[in-house]
């Protein structure tokens, strides 16, 4: 069963995001599925997975250089 973790991050442009796929998508599986909410004030970034941890997602953006915050 996938759940949903929502975070609220500071990617806020397109070439952010773009910077973060590779490690996001090394840190998930295939079929896990995320996405960014650029047009939310929160810069929302939304992932579906089955084992991925939040703290390990929060964990990367922060080593990436990002603030990334899960919302409950």
């Amino acid at each position: 069963m996938k759940t949903v973790l929502v975070f609220k991050t500071s990617i806020t442009k397109k070439r952010e995001v773009r910077f973060v796929k590779p490690f996001l998508n090394k840190l998930l599986t295939k079929t896990d599925y995320w996405n960014f909410d650029l047009e939310d004030c929160d810069n929302i970034l939304r992932v579906e997975t089955q084992n991925a941890k939040a703290i390990s997602i929060a964990s990367l953006f922060h080593h990436l250089g990002f603030y990334c915050e899960e919302l409950q």
